[in-house]
């Protein structure tokens, strides 16, 4: 009897990790672009109808609509990686941070319906503190599918995993420099509807580099002193990026005094970053070659 073949060879968990990870970058960036254009309560503050029905009357609240679509979608796709990674037998970590990502998406969720019910069944929904959860839970939900991902490619990767962290530091520096420039502390670009998406894209770039360079810094690290020095650098420059994240979110009055201490915390990012990218390289410099016998994804 012939074998039925049930997906094809190019759709394997890894990929589909990986494509549910950038799904929910995305949608982070659509949800900042929703509100950065007001249409997050163009719903007639309605959740989860529309306009009083299933479909958007006016173009601000299908910004809105449409940003619900593509988060149900996200979310079967985040179902998916988690079932997928338990059915697979992957491996206790993958599994774990898959399943972070899947409790946290109901929370993730009611707290995205009261944001947009300023005047429904939740007074005040849109606020600081629940645009402040909305956006830290979004940010739980998306670094615990980064690491999922991660995980799920170990076995795949041709380079080694100090190699990796090399080539992962200086790519989160590039981003944190782009994210500061899109930001408004300098204000090269008006901090608009346009900005504030790309703003957060870059940004959580930089996180998932940086994210990287930590998993395979570990792994590096292990029998070797010199490289535990770099763990804590990296761990400062995530904690920085973030922080500079919340900020971009308007989540404090925009005052000089913020201003500057958003401007020091991207230094401090950028130093972090570009002090653990040093130090990587010199490290990887004096290792001996390893020899590479993984097939590649």
């Amino acid at each position: 009897m012939l074998r039925t073949r049930t997906r094809p060879d190019w759709f394997s968990f890894r990929r589909f990790a990986a494509f549910t990870t950038a799904s929910t970058a995305l949608l982070m960036m659509l949800g900042i672009y929703t509100a950065a254009t007001g249409s997050g309560l163009a719903c007639s503050a309605q959740w989860p109808l529309c306009d009083n029905g299933l479909l958007p009357q006016t173009i601000p609240s299908f910004i809105e609509w449409f940003h619900r679509l593509v988060a149900m979608v996200v979310g079967f796709q985040i179902l998916g990686t988690a079932v997928w990674a338990w059915r697979r037998g992957a491996e206790r970590g993958v599994k774990l941070s898959a399943t972070l990502a899947l409790v946290v998406l109901p929370l993730q969720v009611s707290i995205g319906a009261v944001t947009v019910t300023l005047s429904g069944l939740i007074p005040n929904g849109y606020s600081v503190p629940t645009q402040a959860a909305h956006f830290v839970v979004a940010l739980t939900i998306f670094g615990a599918l980064t690491f999922a991902t991660l995980r799920a490619y170990e076995s795949h990767f041709r380079r080694s995993a100090l190699e990796r962290a090399t080539l992962a530091l200086p790519a989160a520096l590039v981003l944190v420099g782009l994210a500061a420039l899109s930001s408004r502390v300098w204000a090269f670009v008006p901090y608009g509807s346009a900005t504030q998406p790309l703003f957060i894209g870059t940004s959580l770039g930089a996180i998932a580099a940086l994210l990287a360079a930590l998993v395979w810094i570990t792994q590096a690290s292990t029998g070797r002193s010199e490289l535990k020095r770099l763990r804590p650098l990296v761990v400062s420059a995530l904690a920085f990026v973030v922080l500079v994240a919340l900020l971009g979110r308007d989540l404090v009055v925009y005052t000089s005094l913020v201003r500057d201490l958003n401007a020091l915390l991207f230094g401090l990012a950028l130093a972090s970053t570009a002090a653990a990218a040093w130090l990587a390289r010199r490290a990887e410099t004096t290792e001996t070659p390893p020899t590479h016998g993984v097939s590649g994804d």
